[in-house]
């Protein structure tokens, strides 16, 4: 009984390698899709020794008719053989692996000739070429399943990596660009309602000059003219301005000039905490995107908005600050109260000279 059944397990082995050895030969990928398939491919017999009826041949990657599968010699336990070559005798011997590989590699269609074929596909080893130069593209099904990548240690997040790159890509690269978000910004200003000073506005003020500017001129607020206008600096004390910045080297339309708040307070009042805070996004949106390298703080509510000292003026003034840790500050007076006093234009002439040293700049001097 033991020696009948390792005979049966004999003649199975000996019968699935054969088919292996067949489907090796033919250029066949995998084992047959179906259970039955692998069942009809081997020939099994019926319980009456009867041998199946052949199946019905496959076609090849030339659309033409594949080798038939080798046939189970009913149940007498015979091995199987290899199917005979085209035009070859029944029972030939199979031959050596490297002829086999030889055939099979033969029996294959030219790439160039793939293409055309139905259903046809490149072979493995084909495929990394073809995939590089775009000429094929396998689906997800000829792909099978695809192993989820394992996060190397100590690897960020992909979002993390992603939000990196958002960010990095928020920051504008040339001119152009620079102008037309902070243009994107500005419209946004003059929607905005976020504090009461909305509600008396003619219009927001939100800047002037060359967003590429190496200096940037922060103000207040804007008063009358500059409600009236929607620019800042334009009535008396921008005209002041303009003659600072023309005895500086530059033209009036050289420099940025913006304000901490972008609305006109009531009776020119000073910005409220809540009212610079509300306003506080917009101002760092646009030094971000500006990136100057020294920004001028006129006045002590500049200041104030800016670093958040509560300092007078006259204490800060001519004293290098750091905005965010990396912008040059110069705190100086605001041309409203030179007009108020104009004996503190000396003072204000040697921080603006102060400016210049730091940029490179020379100046005559003035009395």
């Amino acid at each position: 009984m033991v020696e009948a059944l390792r005979e049966e397990l004999a003649d199975l082995t000996a019968s699935v390698r054969a088919f292996l050895e067949w489907h090796a030969m033919t250029g066949a990928d995998g084992m047959p899709g179906h259970p039955a398939a692998l069942h009809e491919a081997l020939g099994a017999a019926s319980s009456d020794g009867a041998t199946p009826a052949p199946r019905r041949p496959e076609r090849g990657f030339s659309g033409q008719d594949a080798p038939s599968p080798p046939v189970a010699r009913g149940g007498s336990g015979a091995a199987f053989s290899p199917p005979p070559p085209r035009g070859g005798a029944a029972g030939a011997p199979l031959p050596p692996p490297e002829q086999r590989e030889a055939a099979a590699s033969a029996s294959l269609p030219h790439p160039e000739q793939r293409g055309g074929a139905a259903g046809a596909s490149p072979r493995p080893e084909q495929r990394g070429g073809l995939e590089s130069q775009g000429a094929w593209s396998p689906t997800q099904a000829q792909r099978g399943p695809e192993p989820s990548p394992r996060p190397a240690v100590g690897a960020a997040p992909a979002h993390r990596a992603d939000t990196a790159a958002r960010a990095s890509a928020t920051l504008p690269d040339t001119k152009e660009e620079r102008a037309a978000r902070l243009s994107l910004l500005a419209e946004e200003v003059r929607t905005c309602q976020k504090c009461p000073l909305h509600e008396g506005r003619t219009h927001t003020v939100f800047s002037r000059g060359d967003p590429s500017s190496e200096v940037v001129f922060v103000g207040e607020g804007p008063g009358a003219e500059e409600d009236l206008q929607g620019q800042p600096f334009v009535g008396a004390a921008g005209q002041l301005l303009d003659k600072m910045i023309a005895a500086m080297g530059y033209h009036r339309d050289e420099v940025y000039i913006c304000n901490i708040v972008k609305c006109r307070p009531p009776k020119n009042r000073k910005p409220e905490p809540a009212e610079m805070a509300a306003c506080s996004p917009y101002l760092t949106a646009q030094l971000a995107l500006i990136k100057p390298k020294v920004i001028v703080a006129l006045g002590a509510t500049a200041v104030q908005g800016l670093i958040g000292t509560s300092e007078g003026i006259t204490k800060l003034r001519g004293t290098w600050k750091l905005y965010k840790g990396s912008i040059p500050i110069m705190p100086t007076f605001h041309p409203a109260y030179l007009l108020r006093q104009p004996s503190a234009k000396r003072e204000v002439w040697s921080d603006l000279k102060e400016v210049m040293r730091h940029l490179g700049k020379s100046a005559p001097d003035r009395g």
